[in-house]
């Protein structure tokens, strides 16, 4: 009996004695032989050890309930694969990863429930760790293939230990991490997307800039960190008054999202237009944690429609409005004067001699005379009024707003009339052998 076995014993006998020296009644203590005394003192040590041995019993019980309790409902799940590639035990959680009853896999190859294409790798990394000379934890992702045939990310952390019969195994974590792979391709395509040829800011809900990307930054003219911190009214052209932007602030708190052309202002202080989208974001008690704006500058955009405008609506030579601009303004005109009953007047005007001048100076010198007489005809009307051009040396002159009285009205337009036929008397500017040209 070794050292710490012989001071159990001691303490076991002493409590026995003074149990029983407690039990027995002091006043009829008689001298009892040795024997009987030695047998009592036995029967109540047996006695305390029956109780002791209960209550380790019952703590190893207990003890064990809760291993099997953590062991079997771990959030990870946990399996041993044997040297053949079997596994040999398995918790329940992962056993609901794979979607199959625990006596459905006891004994059957880890290497089944791994997903056709990652089968080489599985087998690899398998033959590695069992192969070590030093047992070395090695972490490992793998997609996996449930009994639905449904594939998940599964990251797998291994660790080879020795059996109770001296055989090698492999005690195995397995965590989904399906959302994580999702979470972070999700992250990988808005990184991509971020960096976009459209503008994107991302402010708080105070509206402080956080974030814009390199689009944003190289069409409004500052750098990144120069906006970081700063609100977006830093960028308002004073195109839009306060109504338009409380209406914009409405419209996306009760929607979530607002659309619509914006002028803004670049770092030099040009103005220029975009097509924004601003859209709210929402945290899981839905308040607003964030605002996501995303636009186009519509610079170019504008440019061309005006070219558009110009080449459908007005003459490419003197810029004065074409013939299908002209019979837009006449119905306005029209409906102008019959709304307000004032008279209107219409003249017509071409140049006398203006083929022989082609013919003679080339239709150079004739587009210069061209644009002359236009000048000539806007500087003689109102503003309001229109001067267009049919084509060739055909001009025509819609004059607006006159009298109520068809007299006075008249005496306007000879006003007009007028004035042109007085600025005509001043000499045209062409190179020589020009001929001039007069009204008629």
């Amino acid at each position: 009996m070794n050292n710490s076995n012989k001071e159990a014993y001691c303490r076991l006998r002493d409590a026995a004695e003074v149990k029983f020296t407690h039990s027995a009644s002091m006043t009829s203590h008689l001298p009892a032989d040795e024997l009987l005394y030695e047998l009592q003192v036995h029967q109540i040590e047996l006695e305390m050890q029956n109780e002791a041995l209960q209550l380790s019993q019952i703590e190893q019980q207990l003890s064990r309930d809760r291993y099997l309790e953590l062991y079997e409902f771990s959030p990870v799940g946990y399996m041993t694969i044997g040297r053949g590639g079997m596994i040999s035990e398995i918790n329940l959680t992962a056993t609901q990863l794979l979607g199959v009853e625990r006596q459905k896999l006891l004994q059957q190859r880890f290497s089944k429930y791994v997903a056709p294409a990652e089968q080489d790798r599985w087998h690899r990394f398998f033959l590695n760790v069992m192969s070590l000379e030093e047992a070395e934890k090695q972490c490992f992702e793998l997609q996996m293939i449930r009994a639905d045939c449904s594939i998940f990310y599964a990251q797998l952390n291994c660790q080879r230990r020795e059996s109770v019969d001296a055989s090698l195994v492999l005690h195995l974590a397995l965590t989904d991490i399906s959302r994580i792979k999702q979470v972070e391709s999700d992250l990988r395509i808005a990184a991509i997307a971020f960096e976009s040829l459209d503008g994107i800011i991302i402010t708080d809900a105070q509206d402080v800039i956080l974030q814009v990307n390199q689009a944003f930054a190289e069409s409004s003219g500052y750098q990144a960190c120069e906006l970081v911190g700063k609100t977006p009214s830093l960028f308002k052209s004073g195109r839009h008054d306060a109504n338009f932007y409380r209406s914009m602030r409405e419209i996306i708190h009760q929607d979530g999202i607002w659309r619509g052309e914006l002028w803004d202002k670049r770092k030099n202080g040009e103005i220029y237009p975009k097509m924004m989208t601003i859209s709210a974001v929402k945290g899981d008690q839905g308040q607003v944690t964030n605002y996501v704006g995303i636009y186009k500058d519509l610079t170019e955009r504008k440019v061309a429609e005006e070219k558009i405008s110009n080449l459908a609506f007005y003459d490419q030579l003197t810029s004065l409005p074409n013939r299908r601009l002209l019979l837009e303004r006449l119905k306005l005109a029209l409906a102008s004067s019959a709304r307000t009953e004032k008279y209107g007047a219409i003249l017509f005007l071409d140049l006398d001699n203006f083929k022989m001048l082609n013919d003679t100076q080339g239709h150079d010198v004739g587009d210069l005379l061209l644009q002359a007489v236009a000048h000539r005809l806007e500087s003689c009307v109102r503003e309001g009024d229109t001067v267009a051009r049919l084509g060739g040396d055909e001009f025509v002159l819609i004059l607006e707003d006159l009298s109520h009285h068809i007299l006075e009205a008249a005496a306007q337009t000879e006003t007009v009339g007028k004035k042109y036929w007085m600025n005509s008397t001043c000499p045209i500017s062409l190179p020589p052998m020009s001929i001039a040209a007069r009204p008629v």
